[in-house]
C-alpha cells in the first residue's frame, strides 16, 4: 500500500514541533542532490526528490500563512559519498511537482545560500549532515537531514518528538557523567567485549528538536549519542579497545580495536578481507566515531534498510569521520578525501540477526556503575 505524504498540515506541525518557527525567519530550502546520470539513478532516489518536490509544492503553496519569507527548493550533483564537502555552488530550482524539478534558474554559492536561510531540510542520496553540521555553527541555520529519506519512514515524522526528546536527554545525561561504556557482544553463541572510552567528551542530543541557531540534526530523529575519546592530548591515550563483531550477511566480521581505531581483523572470509583492505589503504577508516543509543525501536519502529531511521532503533557504533561531531578525526585526517566517510553499524535483530547486545554498562567516576541496555532492551 502506498504510503500518504505529509500535507501542508502535517508539514506545518513538523515544522512548528521540531523546528520551533517564530514570525521572524529568513527562508526555508529544501535540498536534493541529483545522480550523476540516468544510469545512476534508483527508484528510491527519484521518489525522495518526488517527496521533496511534493513538500515544496505544499509549503510554497501556503507561503502566505508561513512565517518564512520565502520558500526554496535547489539542487546539486551529488557527491558521491556519505558526509563528504558540499560542492561551492547549487542550483536554484524554478519549480517543483511530483513529476520532478525543472532547472536553469540560476545558480547560487552554497554559503550564500546557507547563509540567507534559516531553515533546511536536506533529502539526499548520500548524507550532508557532517558538512551542514560544520556550516550551521558559522552560518547561524538550523536544519534537518534525511539522508535515504523514504516513504516507509513517513510515519516515524509524526512521532510526539517532545517525548522522544525527553527519553533520548535522560539517556545522554548519562552518557556526560560516564568515563566509559563497557559493551558485551553475543555472536553465534560467543561472547566478545569492548570497552568505550567516554572521557573528555560531551554527548549529543538528537531528540527531534531543532530550535537553537547553529543546529543540524537528523530527522526522523531518536538517539543519544557520543564521540569516545580520540586519544588527542599528549600523554594520555584513548582507552578504547576490545573486539567488535559486526554481521555483514551470513559473514561476522571480527574488528580488533586498540587506541580507539579498528586496526586489523580477527576473523576470516570474503568481506573480512575487504575490510581488511579498506584499514590498510585507510587507517582513519578504522576511527571509531560514535556510540549511539536510538530509542524509537521503544515506539515500535521497525527498521527499513536505510540508517538514517535504523541507527535511531537501537545501540550503534560508528567508524571514520567524527569531526562533525566534536571529534577529532575530518577530512586533514583521511589521506584521500575519496574515501571520506562515516558510516554506522547498528545493532538490532533484524539487521544484524546473528549479533546481539548482551548489555552496555556505563561506569562513573566515584559512583556505582549502570546498566542501560540489557538482551537488546532500554532500561532507562
Amino acid at each position: 500500500m502506498q504510503i500518504r505524504n505529509l500535507g501542508y498540515s502535517e508539514l506545518n506541525a513538523l515544522l512548528m514541533s521540531s523546528f520551533g518557527v517564530t514570525g521572524n525567519e529568513r527562508g526555508l530550502v529544501i535540498l536534493v542532490d541529483l545522480p550523476a546520470s540516468g544510469s545512476d539513478d534508483s527508484a528510491g532516489w527519484l521518489d525522495r526528490r518526488r517527496i521533496a518536490a511534493e513538500w515544496y509544492g505544499e509549503l510554497e503553496g501556503n507561503i502566505s500563512d508561513l512565517p518564512f519569507q520565502r520558500v526554496s527548493i535547489c539542487s546539486y550533483p551529488n557527491v558521491g559519498m556519505n558526509n563528504g564537502d558540499l560542492p561551492e555552488r547549487m542550483q536554484v530550482e524554478k519549480s517543483a511537482s511530483a513529476r520532478g524539478l525543472t532547472l536553469n534558474a540560476g545558480e547560487i554559492s552554497t554559503r550564500e545560500l546557507l547563509s540567507t536561510n534559516s531553515v533546511i531540510l536536506a533529502l539526499t542520496e548520500f548524507s550532508a549532515t557532517a558538512p551542514l553540521k560544520i556550516l550551521a555553527k558559522e552560518l547561524s541555520f538550523r536544519g534537518a537531514t534525511l539522508p535515504g529519506f523514504s516513504r516507509q519512514m513517513i510515519p516515524a515524522l509524526g512521532l510526539d518528538y517532545r517525548k522522544v526528546d525527553a527519553k533520548v536527554r535522560r539517556i545522554s545525561a548519562l552518557l556526560d557523567r560516564a568515563d566509559s561504556a563497557r559493551i558485551a557482544f553475543r555472536a553465534q553463541g560467543e561472547m566478545y567485549q569492548m570497552v568505550i572510552d567516554l572521557r573528555h567528551r560531551k554527548a549529543h542530543v538528537s531528540g527531534g528538536l531543532i530550535k537553537d541557531p547553529g543546529t543540524v540534526a537528523n530527522l526522523p530523529s531518536g538517539e543519544a549519542y557520543i564521540v569516545p575519546y580520540e586519544g588527542e592530548k599528549e600523554g594520555d591515550t584513548s582507552r578504547t579497545a576490545g573486539i567488535l563483531p559486526v554481521q555483514f550477511g551470513d559473514e561476522i566480521v571480527l574488528f580488533n580495536v586498540s587506541e580507539n581505531r579498528a586496526r586489523g581483523l580477527l576473523s576470516s572470509g570474503a568481506v573480512a578481507d575487504l575490510h581488511a583492505e579498506k584499514l590498510r589503504q585507510e587507517p582513519a577508516y578504522g576511527n571509531i566515531a560514535e556510540l549511539g543509543i536510538g530509542v524509537l525501536g521503544e515506539w515500535g519502529v521497525a527498521p527499513v534498510g536505510s540508517t538514517l531511521l535504523d541507527e535511531k532503533l537501537g545501540p550503534h557504533i560508528a567508524f571514520g569521520r567524527s569531526d562533525h561531531f566534536g571529534g577529532q578525526t575530518g577530512p586533514e585526517q583521511f589521506s584521500d578525501r575519496s574515501r571520506l566517510v562515516h558510516i554506522d553499524w547498528v545493532y538490532v535483530k533484524a539487521i544484524q540477526p546473528d549479533v546481539e547486545v548482551e548489555a552496555i554498562t556505563l561506569s562513573f567516576p566515584g559512583d556505582a556503575d549502570q546498566t542501560i541496555v540489557q538482551r537488546g532492551s532500554l532500561l532507562v
